[in-house]
């Protein structure tokens, strides 16, 4: 039987050169490149100016995640808003509030309790600037260019976030914490100023969706605030929906808290000082291999084959710092956990394609936020784990979780999806 036209679509492989041809996912990916930058550069660099001011490890680590847990709440109330109001004014709004963010911790001396609040209460509007980026990225993307261009994003994310870092430390000892923070504002507005004069003004209607489309009239009738709580319960009823966001979730939640614990391992086993870094630096680059290679050179059907044995692959390594290995072993572990993150790129396109035309910036939004809060919860429940079992019994348990969720995904996820079908209607369950 000859291929059709829709399997033909399916099955084409896209290549990176295509997806960087597209103009408006080009300005999108280099401006989130940066701001992942200035992200990483702002957050070790607040932490770091908390923990002078205090001298306390539990503040610092405060001021390290503050910016994660609140963004699902944001989410839940506020992430219609990213299918409701025209993206350009959302998305340069965005920069420029994390901007003023940086600048105002730069400048003003604040009680560190009121600093940390400003930081948490800025991060309840992150998920709608991303929300409405990444449906703009859909809307510009099509087929397995969206795939290619999920996978740019997360090695250009990896990438930005180790450049940050460093970035962030040469800056912390050559300017102080508090002008370090002012060049990360400096980054957030040269993306703020790229995103207002090279992005066409678009209406949300013109990218897809329709103003107060989510929840249907009651985004009109009860606010934002209703419309998002409406629209965010539609989407987790929906068992497809749900199931495909708790699959992108679960895995790096527990492969984060297993991270969250690297430095205190090394620790307990007395290596070398720095060597913590090298093994924190393996899960990142074992993640930029990982993309790259099922990006670049599997077709579509087969990255969605290879979703279970993916996640196993993030979790199985990890079982063996039950042994508590040296420092070669334990990289070489974390390396190959860090390859099996390529798992999401094989369910990319299945989400997309469960997911209500008018409603995609808040899935996208709620798809985010909930990873970055269950990223910010993993380390804190392992770290409880681990003060009764000690940290390598708490990764392991955490890649065990890892592998108990492949066999989650083994029980529903079909092996590649035929077809796409776009425009489809969530229903509850």
């Amino acid at each position: 039987m000859p291929p059709t036209a829709e399997t033909a679509q399916v099955s084409h492989r896209a290549t990176y050169r295509e997806v960087l041809a597209e103009p408006r996912f080009r300005l999108l990916f280099s401006t989130r490149a940066v701001a992942i930058t200035a992200d990483a550069l702002r957050i070790t660099t607040f932490s770091v100016l908390v923990f002078s001011s205090t001298g306390s490890a539990l503040l610092s680590a405060v001021a390290f995640g503050i910016g994660f847990i609140p963004q699902l709440f944001g989410s839940l109330l506020l992430g219609s808003l990213a299918d409701r109001l025209p993206p350009r004014a959302l998305i340069t709004g965005g920069y420029a509030l994390t901007c003023a963010t940086a600048l105002l911790l730069a400048v003003v001396r604040m009680p560190v309790a009121a600093s940390l609040g400003v930081v948490a209460l800025v991060s309840l509007a992150t998920p709608v600037f991303h929300g409405a980026s990444s449906r703009l990225v859909a809307q510009s993307l099509k087929g397995d260019a969206y795939v290619l261009g999920r996978s740019l994003s997360n090695i250009a994310s990896a990438g930005a976030q180790l450049f940050g870092l460093a970035l962030g430390g040469a800056a912390v000892a050559a300017l102080g914490p508090r002008r370090a923070l002012a060049v990360s504002a400096v980054l957030y507005f040269g993306c703020a100023l790229a995103i207002r004069i090279r992005l066409p003004r678009l209406q949300p209607a013109a990218f897809g969706g329709t103003p107060g489309s989510t929840g249907g009239d009651s985004g009109a009738d009860g606010g934002a605030v209703r419309a998002s709580l409406q629209g965010a319960g539609l989407l987790l009823r929906d068992r497809t929906v749900r199931r495909l966001m708790l699959a992108q979730w679960l895995p790096v939640a527990l492969v984060a808290g297993a991270e969250g614990l690297i430095v205190a391992y090394a620790g307990e086993r007395r290596f070398a000082p720095g060597w913590y870094a090298v093994l924190m630096g393996c899960l990142p680059v074992g993640m930029l291999v990982g993309d790259l290679l099922v990006g670049r050179f599997l077709r579509p059907p087969t990255r969605e084959r290879l979703v279970v044995p993916l996640v196993a692959l993030a979790g199985l390594p990890l079982i063996g710092f039950a042994a508590e290995p040296g420092v070669g072993v334990s990289s070489c572990l974390l390396l190959l956990s860090g390859l099996g993150y390529a798992y999401g790129l094989g369910l990319q396109r299945p989400f997309l394609d469960a997911l209500p035309q008018d409603g995609r910036g808040q899935a996208f939004g709620l798809l985010g936020s909930g990873s970055m809060t269950l990223q910010g919860v993993g380390p804190v429940c392992l770290g409880a784990v681990a003060a009764v079992i000690g940290t390598g019994g708490a990764i392991a348990l955490a890649g065990g979780a890892a592998v108990l969720t492949a066999g989650w995904i083994l029980t529903w996820h079909p092996p590649a999806s035929p077809a796409l079908a776009p425009n489809r209607v969530v229903s509850s369950d």
